[in-house]
């Protein structure tokens, strides 16, 4: 088996020091991949898209529950299949605390095209609160390209969509797939993939989030039971 070379405390801290110079110019490199992902276009939605759910029929403006952002995962469940997707069931059990990104004016849904009535029984076999929402009958899947035809069979892939509310107005803003997941679970992951992020003093471009209501002090986290009102 290959390990690691054994080296004394003082050659260990030197090689550390040294792959830090590169984890913070990451870090740097990241923090402009997000302001990047903010400064993209974004897609008004006049479909009209229903969807079903705890509640009965909700439409793509219900999803957001009165909050100005929403984020979808493209959960991998097709009509025909007995379970959802191991790959994207190991993806959701990794979601955090919904009250975090509900402070930052943001929801967090699944979405699959299996019947209400089959994710019913596998969500509560996993134990998610997470809200799941059915897309059976609907072009949803196919126009967000996470439900492809190809060659007259019909296959599922992973994804994840970003939306934004302004009023009754709901925009598109951002699409990742596959390998795209990989590091998502964290609130502050999914919030980086918004055209709001964060929401805080430091992001750029400045100003744009404040429009939307009051702005995310810098390390304003909280215990999830204890957020202002108007946060959640």
């Amino acid at each position: 088996m290959s390990l690691p070379d054994v080296v004394s405390r003082e050659e260990w801290r030197k090689a550390r020091h040294a792959l830090l110079a590169e984890e913070k110019a990451a870090t740097r490199a990241r923090d402009a991949l997000n302001a990047a992902r903010r400064g993209l276009p974004m897609v008004e939605i006049d479909k009209e898209y229903v969807f079903e759910g705890g509640d009965g029929k909700a439409t793509l403006l219900d999803l957001f529950e009165g909050r100005s952002q929403l984020v979808v995962h493209h959960f991998m469940f097709a009509p025909e299949w007995e379970n959802g997707c191991p790959n994207c069931s190991y993806f959701l059990d990794q979601v955090g605390h919904q009250a975090h990104l509900h402070a930052r004016r943001t929801s967090f849904v699944a979405v699959s095209r299996a019947p209400y009535t089959r994710l019913l029984p596998f969500k509560a076999r996993m134990g998610w609160t997470v809200p799941w929402y059915s897309s059976y009958d609907s072009d949803f899947n196919f126009d967000f390209d996470v439900t492809r035809d190809r060659g007259g069979e019909l296959f599922e892939e992973p994804g994840l969509s970003c939306f934004l509310r302004d009023r009754d107005r709901v925009f598109h803003t951002y699409s990742t797939y596959d390998r795209g997941l990989d590091g998502l679970g964290p609130a502050t992951s999914f919030l980086d993939l918004t055209v709001l992020g964060r929401q805080e003093e430091w992001e750029e471009p400045r100003g744009r989030a404040a429009a939307f209501g009051p702005l995310v002090r810098s390390g304003h986290s909280r215990y999830h039971d204890e957020y202002d009102e108007y946060e959640d």
